[in-house]
């Protein structure tokens, strides 16, 4: 049974993103006109790389020899120490099961199966920093200094942080600063405590004046309104 729910809930979040194409952490405009490379000769060990796929981009650090240093989220090396299964590419279940447990690792895979299909763009985020980026060996050495278990958080701790760390020393996410941006814009938006409002009414008429649905939707909908 519990199986069967945990299948549920990641073919649900594989439909949601399959039909939303959200363009929340798409690239800039500006990098759509970048070079967008395959072929490995064109990488030097040290290189940022970023895949932009349906939902975010994923990044990592090019090592030589055709081989990437990336954080991904992943379920398998917490239920099984099995080097051969968990050095497989991570399925998007593995994934999504990673996410919701929190549970990632910094792993080495071919430029492929990193790119999983995807187009590849070098170092676009030097663009955007002030900071001079370390010295590509530094940027390696760093990388795979950090090969392993380690700690995730979708927002405050994920591979954008993991690369830019890196590069130029510090870890940032723009994909978060961009979310946090949206999640505001909602909350100051006065229409959300509407919707809210109207929700809330809705369940209250459908299940009763009991204080376990009562309560929470009165507290969401006068927090939303003290913060629009």
């Amino acid at each position: 049974m519990k199986s069967s729910l945990l299948d549920l809930l990641v073919l649900l979040l594989e439909k949601i993103s399959l039909f939303t194409n959200f363009k929340l952490f798409s690239m800039p405009e500006e990098a759509q006109g970048d070079s967008h490379y395959q072929d490995i000769t064109f990488f030097k060990r040290g290189d940022l790389l970023e895949v932009p796929r349906t939902l975010f981009v994923h990044f990592g650090i090019y090592l030589g020899n055709n081989k990437v240093a990336h954080l991904m989220p992943d379920i398998l090396p917490a239920i099984s120490d099995d080097k051969y299964l968990t050095g497989k590419v991570v399925t998007n279940k593995r994934l999504i099961l990673g996410v919701l447990a929190k549970v990632a690792s910094i792993r080495v895979d071919t430029v492929q199966d990193f790119a999983y299909g995807g187009r590849i763009i070098v170092n676009h985020m030097d663009k955007s920093f002030k900071t001079k980026p370390l010295s590509n060996e530094d940027v390696a050495q760093r990388a795979e200094r950090l090969v392993g278990a380690t700690s995730y958080s979708l927002l405050w701790d994920n591979c954008e942080h993991f690369v830019t760390y890196c590069r130029y020393g510090f870890p940032v996410s723009s994909q978060t600063d961009k979310f946090c941006e949206i999640v505001k814009k909602i909350i100051r938006d006065q229409r959300s405590v509407l919707v809210c409002a109207v929700s809330g009414l809705v369940l209250t008429l459908c299940l009763g004046l009991d204080p376990s649905t009562t309560l929470p939707c009165l507290f969401i909908t006068f927090t939303l309104w003290m913060a629009s």
